[in-house]
């Protein structure tokens, strides 16, 4: 086990380095730069820039320099610094502009995924278990509704059922007087309060279809022969429930953690923007748009980061979970 964790760290560094410079290329592949797009707003707005200050501009911020150049210099700024570059857009270092999003955009996912998981898991365990009844066929309809009802639609209705019926405005991150105040337990409950629309909108797509999944392999399980056999001994209905089905119907749920851990740096993004909610997704688009390369390489970069670091977490919790997986096998024929 250890020799295969330290092998699956040590093929993180290549990874990641070879995603580093795929985006940074993907990111640079526009014609332009952040230059050229400020100068293009600038003259629909009727002000100009001389040639010199262009030229004076994009030598303070090294754009001036080949391709190659500017990838070793925020690569190694990022190794060897943990520094993720400058924001051109906001004249800021990019870490702090992650940061300050970072809690509500963790609160937001931490929400989602803690919704997806209390509505799926006893959905798809009663629909597995009292599989073609009604309430199974019930629940289907409701699942197959939550997948086809797209996010920004749901996110419409409920941002004004929320407003008519709760006079609860989501588009506010918390209410007015804990703005600006040290969190506290009261600033976390107005904070969950005005964002509880974005976790259901958020979570009701993920929830239906972990609902699909779940019951499908639960269904798989438990027609095979060793658990016809447990309830055959008279092993109790439950334990023969959980023991052993349950526990190998969850692999797609343990193997999702990989997806879960972005969620932590952007949030949903269509979501956060019809609700205004200040996450780092709607960061992440407007960096793109206005090219400003460091901004939105930091932050694709940290959602690498926490991609290979979920699926190693899910690898390990999937060998952890079902006996039938073995780590590194392949590697030890």
């Amino acid at each position: 086990m250890l020799r295969y964790v330290v092998r699956r760290v040590l093929m993180m560094v290549p990874t990641l380095v070879a995603i580093s410079f795929i985006v940074f290329v993907i990111i640079q592949l526009p014609e332009g730069d952040y230059l050229d797009s400020l100068v293009a707003e600038l003259e629909a707005q009727g002000e100009q820039l001389q040639s010199e200050q262009i030229e004076y501009l994009r030598e303070q911020y090294g754009l001036d320099e080949p391709l190659w150049r500017q990838y070793v210099n925020w690569i190694s700024g990022i190794v060897l610094r943990g520094d993720f570059g400058y924001s051109f857009e906001y004249q800021r270092p990019v870490f702090d502009i992650i940061g300050e999003r970072f809690l509500l955009t963790a609160i937001l996912a931490a929400g989602t995924i803690l919704f997806t998981w209390m509505v799926a898991f006893p959905i798809a365990i009663y629909s597995a278990v009292y599989k073609y009844s009604w309430g199974d066929h019930f629940l289907t309809f409701l699942g197959f509704l939550g997948l086809a009802t797209p996010n920004f639609l749901l996110a419409l209705i409920l941002l004004y059922l929320s407003q008519i019926y709760f006079g609860t405005s989501v588009g506010q991150v918390m209410a007015e007087e804990y703005l600006g105040e040290p969190m506290s337990l009261a600033k976390l409950g107005s904070i969950i309060e005005h964002m509880w629309v974005a976790v259901v909108v958020i979570g009701t797509a993920g929830t239906a279809s972990m609902i699909r999944r779940i019951r499908a392999n639960l269904l798989d399980e438990l027609e095979k022969p060793y658990v016809v056999t447990a309830r055959a001994k008279g092993l109790p209905p439950g334990r023969a429930l959980v023991k052993y089905p349950l526990r190998l119907a969850l692999n797609p749920f343990v193997s999702d953690i990989g997806n879960l851990l972005p969620e932590l740096i952007s949030g949903s993004v269509l979501v956060a923007f019809v609700l205004s909610i200040p996450t780092n997704g709607p960061v992440l688009v407007n960096a793109l748009q206005s090219q400003d390369m460091y901004l939105a390489g930091g932050i694709v970069m940290l959602e690498a980061v926490l991609v290979v670091i979920g699926v190693l977490i899910s690898d390990l919790a999937l060998a952890a979970l079902d006996p039938r997986i073995r780590l590194g096998a392949g590697v030890r024929r």
